[in-house]
């Protein structure tokens, strides 16, 4: 390639960029190169996780089918969220001022996009540790407080090393990791259908309210992934301008809504045979020992896949929230901390019981902060420019009121607030929900709520702005 034709951040070489504007001369790349990017996270253990959860809340393996279906057609919104990459050339985090205005997106990326990313590294890392720990039993190396932290170490070194060489790896490993996983999973569903009840129903049929309780907390369960990836357009902005925007959603879209069906679907048939309370251990009786070390790896390396795109959001998520250090510092900085959290939660705590329940409450804002998001693309038609994105001068053009979109944070406050209300989860159940029998409809309702009361409060900004 030629000087100027040549990636200024290529594969296997540090990112250079932050949350800086990409120069249309350094674009580079094609839509579908996005399939992996979003594949390779989702093919993992988590999804067979959500598949036993489903079955062993009640329903029937067909009921536990649609629930999958809908709750991951969410994926569509992330879709809808990454054309604004190509057309910004600015990450997610900064994008989101032109929402909250410059102040406001600060505090709001601080809690739904960095605090909520340490959570899930947390989260990722302890499940790929005790993952390793027992593939480490089997070649010999007997568990212990050293051997877990060991472990620990390495697979978060190994996660950070991928999001400091950022963009450009991302987009070169995650086609052979999503190969990799995929096979190992098919292998896993051979042994899995061969165990596979097709008549199953469970001791107790769930009907009336006991059954829509189930079915919409399942596919408030199984939405909470897509929810929590309003950061697509740090993915796409590498992408030339000119991309079309119905590949850049389509190929976002399909990454994470294809595995999430077929490997949730897959929990799901082991949960019609196996308790599924722990997935690990369960599998473990019904495939060949050869065949255990595999399904192993293939845990970790998919918690790496995911935890890889987290860590490299949250340092892009450390940046927007005003922390003046690069890209590759606030991604080691964040990694300590979720090195820090994961060792508590594994030596010395029950934390992570902690962490997944303050994660089922942040549910309530992702779905009203995603939300706005889409709102706001289709409300500008997707019209960003990436260098007013990032102008933080008080006279800058998402400055609004002393730093603050009130439209904004104004809708993302009333959907948290009415989905809080509709919430139904193991730590708190709101009083709507309370009062339908524990039906969750935290979902729908923020998301209207916040949609329409953002396009509304900005069609009057407009309004008075143009007076």
């Amino acid at each position: 390639m030629t000087p100027s034709s040549a990636p200024p951040d290529p594969a296997g070489r540090v990112e250079t960029h932050g949350i800086d504007v990409i120069p249309d001369d350094e674009r580079r790349g094609r839509a579908r190169e996005l399939f992996a990017v979003w594949a390779a996270p989702n093919v993992s253990y988590l999804s067979l996780v959500l598949g036993g959860a489903l079955v062993l809340s009640g329903l029937t393996m067909w009921q536990a089918f649609a629930v999958i279906v809908v709750g991951n057609l969410l994926w569509a919104l992330v879709g809808l969220v990454a054309v604004s990459g190509p057309a910004a050339g600015v990450p997610s985090e900064v994008i989101t001022r032109a929402m909250f205005g410059v102040r406001g997106n600060r505090v709001a990326i601080a809690v739904n996009g960095w605090f909520a990313s340490l959570c899930y590294l947390a989260l990722n890392w302890a499940a790929a540790s005790v993952a390793a720990v027992s593939l480490a039993d089997r070649l010999g190396f007997p568990a212990g407080t050293g051997m877990t932290t060991v472990i620990i170490v390495t697979i978060a070194a190994i996660t950070l090393a991928i999001s400091v060489y950022g963009h450009a790896t991302i987009v070169k490993l995650y086609l052979p990791f999503t190969l990799a996983l995929t096979a190992i999973f098919v292998a896993l569903a051979a042994f899995v259908m061969g165990h596979t009840e097709w008549g199953y129903r469970p001791a107790h049929p769930l009907h009336g309210g006991a059954l829509w309780a189930a079915l919409s907390g399942g596919i408030a369960l199984i939405a909470s992934t897509p929810l929590s990836y309003s950061n697509s357009a740090d993915f796409s902005r590498y992408l030339p301008r000119a991309t079309s925007r119905g590949a850049v959603a389509m190929w976002t879209a399909l990454g994470g809504f294809v595995p999430g069906v077929l490997f949730t679907a897959l929990g799901v048939m082991a949960g019609t045979a196996l308790d599924m309370s722990d997935p690990q251990e369960a599998l473990a009786t019904i495939v060949p020992p050869w065949f255990q070390p595999t399904f192993l790896f293939a845990i970790i390396l998919g918690a790496i896949a995911n935890n890889a795109m987290t860590a490299y959001s949250s340092g892009l998520a450390l940046q927007a929230a005003g922390v003046r250090i690069r890209r590759s510092l606030s991604i080691a900085v964040n990694g300590a901390i979720g090195v820090g959290l994961t060792l508590y939660a594994l030596l010395v705590s029950n934390f992570l019981d902690t962490v997944s329940s303050i994660l089922e409450l942040m549910a309530a804002l992702m779905g009203p902060a995603i939300a706005v998001y889409a709102a706001d693309i289709l409300w500008r038609r997707n019209r960003y420019d990436g260098h007013l994105l990032t102008d933080e001068s008080r006279g800058g053009l998402y400055w609004y009121t002393g730093g603050v979109n009130w439209a904004g944070v104004t809708a993302l406050l009333l959907g948290t607030i009415v989905a809080s209300q509709c919430l139904d989860t193991s730590m708190y159940t709101g009083p709507i929900a309370g009062a339908a029998g524990g039906l969750d409809l935290s979902l729908p309702a923020g998301i209207t709520v916040s949609a329409t009361a953002y396009v509304v409060l900005m069609r009057a900004h407009r309004r008075r702005a143009r007076a």
